[in-house]
């Protein structure tokens, strides 16, 4: 196997700035401090588990974000897709609001440090509400390499994260 990626955690100021956009309140230390990276759960596991920063539990229909404090350094030609964890999406339906998440290798030196969100919804059909504690893992990301066309001539440089390469 390759190795294509290193997770690192965002600046305690970088945490800070996405926890107050998302809560309207600062974050503890403690919760920067208890960040864990993404990591395997197996060796023949191809996902990366991403661990929640808080205890939150969310109704059917209900929807988070949550900043993970995550950011992840890539080599170029390869992308970070995210998806729901597989049990949480086959016990309560838990969806990635933009489906599946695509962390391009250049996102890491946006002015946010690359910082990875997921907005996530609870969109179970059978009244389940989902709970999941700080420290348990809810999303898991894949290393997968991508090609482009033959005439791509494509200069432009990112700065930033939902929108920017469309400016």
């Amino acid at each position: 196997m390759q190795r294509v990626a290193k997770f690192y955690k965002v600046s305690w100021e970088q945490f800070q700035e996405g926890w107050l956009d998302t809560f309207g309140q600062p974050a503890e230390q403690a919760v920067y401090d208890a960040l864990k990276l993404p990591v395997r759960a197996t060796a023949g596991s191809a996902g990366y588990d991403f661990f929640s920063p808080l205890t939150f539990s969310l109704a059917p229909g209900e929807t988070i974000k949550i900043p993970t404090g995550v950011r992840a350094e890539i080599s170029e030609g390869w992308v970070l897709q995210c998806y729901p964890r597989s049990g949480l999406g086959f016990k309560f339906r838990l969806q990635l609001n933009n489906t599946v998440g695509i962390i391009d290798s250049d996102y890491f030196y946006s002015d946010n440090e690359g910082h990875i969100f997921a907005k996530i919804t609870n969109d179970s059909k059978e009244g389940k509400t989902l709970t999941v504690e700080a420290g348990q893992g809810f999303m898991q990301g894949i290393f997968m390499p991508f090609g482009i066309t033959a005439d791509d001539d494509v200069t432009a440089v990112r700065n930033g994260g939902f929108g920017s390469t469309t400016k």
